[in-house]
């Protein structure tokens, strides 16, 4: 009951985040970027207090090199981007999970088994997140910062949870779990700096 109970509580946080957020969007602020350094180098470069450096904020945000991270004309455009690589990432880290212990790759051993429940309950808080990072990009996309930052702050938590979880078997997690947790920083450090414009 106690392990039950763990696993579903950060998804709970999310879901009361996102229930909160509705009626207090915060106002968009816009912000005149200078032609002299793209949007992207002007937000990457002001994260510093968030503990994000520019080399991590370009890596999250241009990780494809198809990606329209230097197309960005405004902070606002970067903040959008940022929200739905996240949102973006979480699918695929949900999707990657699933696949690798998917019922028909588990095995009768105990620690198969262990890695195959550990996965179950990764997937229960993924299964809270994307629903909720999805909005999340949706009201940054509006121009409304407020309860996507908060949703954001708590999705930092899903990769880590899904690590403590698997315990000894954290390492046969799909690398995506990983680079979800980066992206879901960098996205709450520049959603965040939003509010501050």
């Amino acid at each position: 009951m106690a392990a039950g109970s763990s696993s579903c509580s950060p998804v709970l946080l999310l879901l009361l985040f996102l229930a909160s957020a509705g009626a207090g969007a915060g106002e968009a602020s816009t912000t005149s970027t200078s032609t002299s350094a793209p949007a992207l180098d002007q937000v990457c470069g002001r994260l510093g207090s968030y503990y994000v450096t520019p080399s991590l904020c370009f890596s999250a945000l241009c990780a494809d090199a198809s990606s329209p991270c230097r197309a960005a004309r405004d902070a606002p455009a970067v903040a959008a981007l940022a929200a739905r690589l996240a949102a973006d990432n979480a699918t695929a880290a949900r999707d990657s999970i699933e696949a690798v212990f998917s019922p028909s790759s588990s095995t009768s051993s105990s620690p198969a088994a262990a890695a195959a429940a550990a996965a179950r309950s990764c997937l229960q808080l993924y299964a809270g997140a994307v629903p909720a990072l999805r909005w999340a990009a949706r009201a940054v996309a509006a121009g409304r910062y407020r309860g996507a930052r908060e949703v954001l702050q708590a999705a930092q938590y899903v990769a880590a949870g899904c690590d403590g979880i698997a315990g000894d078997a954290a390492a046969a997690l799909p690398r995506e779990n990983d680079g979800f947790a980066d992206m879901a920083f960098v996205a709450h450090a520049v959603v965040a700096s939003m509010s501050t414009d």
